[in-house]
């Protein structure tokens, strides 16, 4: 018996080191195909944006678990509705990388309040009514890959592969099919993928597939083709694009599911012991590093408590009125700002955050650290901050002008500011920046330098505020690598 546990052990052990190091054999087919952008504007600018960050939040949260996400964001006119969706033979893994490209290209039509973006594994669809039911519109398109001249007897081969696919896609519950023809006469094969937009009903996918039909012909006697269409994707060509299919299967295939099962069943109960393994080792290692992290941030509070940096909460909470909506200077991605009075009479900006520190105590020491060892006359000065009270707070100068943004963006106080003093500001900016850039201690990159977050001093002179996408790098580097940051 002791025997059989240990080789049993051994053998879970293999296939724990198999899934942590094994790579998926698919491909996320990110490749951008086609970008097109509404020509209608967006109403107002603020609740669209808001409406446009919740529609990516949940869409993505469906990704995760899905090939495909629907959601409804607002209210009319600036309502954001959104249709995502991954082709049929990308994995789940590959599904997830295809939709984060989409995430990145799908903002860049802002100010527009509608586009559509196609990629060759998956797309993606947002505007401010529902479409979900549309299959065919005037932006269809096909894209033709002329690289190479096929032989006709290629071309019968994508023809016959083509209805093939169309023929499958309409037999499936998630529409979608691929198809590989071999050409007669040779080892060649013609390769064809075909998906229709699952909120489509069976007759509108048999309509646009059979147009996309049509369509992809035009491509012919060429090696590749695509049709976009409103309500499906439709590719062929001469290599194989195609991804091995989930082992799960389609409806139609039930021969194979069962084929399938069958040899998977008798490894069912020791993948499921060797996914528990998993799960406890990455819960181990968490519960480590958070254990780790709370002492890091334990260290740097009694640092931040020894200088003087820190604030008591009680005493900013007081300055502030306690939060009084009266002294609310702005609102922003990361919390909300208060005008305060300190009891020696000095006036101060204080940084309500939205996160509490107890969630993320060594980032907020972290960017305390590096705000307060950098000193410029066009940044702003940081204070001092507070971590002892039930939320993280940053206290910064008062600067009675507020942004930027209430100037630029106001027809009254716009007249304020002349073109020379603009060139000041402007000059100011650049300055400031460049003295992060260029720091011999601590080169800084702001990542969210905008209107709103240049504050004016009482002699409208710019300071550069909220580092709170901020980064540094060594100096010896030339470049930093990070995620999508700042402001859509």
């Amino acid at each position: 018996m002791k025997k059989s546990v240990h080789t049993t052990m051994n053998f879970i052990t293999l296939i724990v080191v198999s899934l942590l190091v094994s790579k998926s054999n698919g491909d996320a087919r990110a490749e951008i195909i086609k970008l097109h952008c509404d020509d209608k504007l967006e109403v107002d600018q603020t609740i669209f944006v808001q409406n446009f960050i919740r529609l990516m939040e949940i869409t993505g949260t469906q990704i995760r678990s899905s090939h495909n996400a629907t959601a409804s964001v607002g209210k009319e006119p600036n309502k954001n509705i959104g249709l995502a969706q991954c082709y049929g033979d990308l994995s789940s893994q590959d599904c997830i990388l295809c939709y984060a490209e989409i995430r990145s290209i799908l903002p860049t039509c802002f100010p527009r309040n509608g586009g559509r973006v196609y990629l060759d594994g998956c797309f993606m669809r947002s505007q401010d009514y529902s479409f979900y039911d549309e299959y065919t519109g005037p932006y269809d398109t096909v894209v033709c890959g002329n690289t190479t001249r096929k032989s006709t007897l290629f071309q019968e081969a994508t023809r016959r592969a083509v209805v093939n696919a169309v023929t499958g896609a309409l037999r499936n519950s998630d529409y979608f099919a691929r198809e590989e023809m071999l050409v007669t006469g040779n080892n060649n094969s013609a390769y064809v993928l075909a998906q229709c937009w699952k909120t489509l009903s069976p007759s509108s996918c048999r309509a646009c597939l059979e147009n996309a039909s049509v369509s992809i012909s035009k491509c012919l006697p060429w090696s590749e083709g695509r049709v976009l269409n409103t309500g499906c994707f439709m590719r062929y060509s001469d290599t194989n694009f195609l991804n091995p299919l989930p082992a799960s299967g389609s409806s139609s295939n039930k021969g194979k599911i069962i084929t399938i099962v069958f040899s998977v069943v008798s490894s069912v109960v020791v993948l499921t012991v060797a996914l528990m393994i998993i799960l406890y080792v990455k819960k181990h290692r968490y519960i480590m590093q958070k254990r780790k992290g709370s002492y890091d941030a334990e260290k740097m509070a009694k640092i931040l408590n020894d200088s003087n940096l820190n604030f008591k909460y009680s005493t900013v909470e007081k300055a502030t009125g306690y939060w009084n909506k009266s002294n609310k200077l702005g609102q922003g991605g990361f919390g909300i700002v208060y005008k305060g009075v300190l009891p020696d009479g000095r006036e101060i900006a204080v940084k309500r955050l939205y996160i509490n520190n107890r969630f993320r105590a060594a980032d907020f020491y972290n960017e305390v650290n590096m705000i307060s060892i950098v000193e410029h006359k066009n940044l702003v000065r940081l204070l001092g901050c507070s971590c002892s009270g039930p939320e993280s707070i940053l206290i910064y100068e008062y600067l009675p002008n507020m942004s930027l943004d209430r100037f630029i963006f106001d027809e009254i106080k716009g007249r304020e500011i002349g073109w020379k003093t603009r060139f000041k500001i402007i000059t100011g900016i650049a300055e400031g920046l460049v003295y992060l850039h260029e720091n011999k201690n601590n080169r800084i990159i702001h990542r969210d330098i905008k209107a709103s977050n240049i504050l004016l001093d009482f002699r409208l002179r710019p300071k550069i505020a909220d580092f709170g996408l901020a980064r540094s790098f060594q100096a010896d580097k030339s470049h930093i690598s990070t995620a999508i940051a700042g402001t859509l």
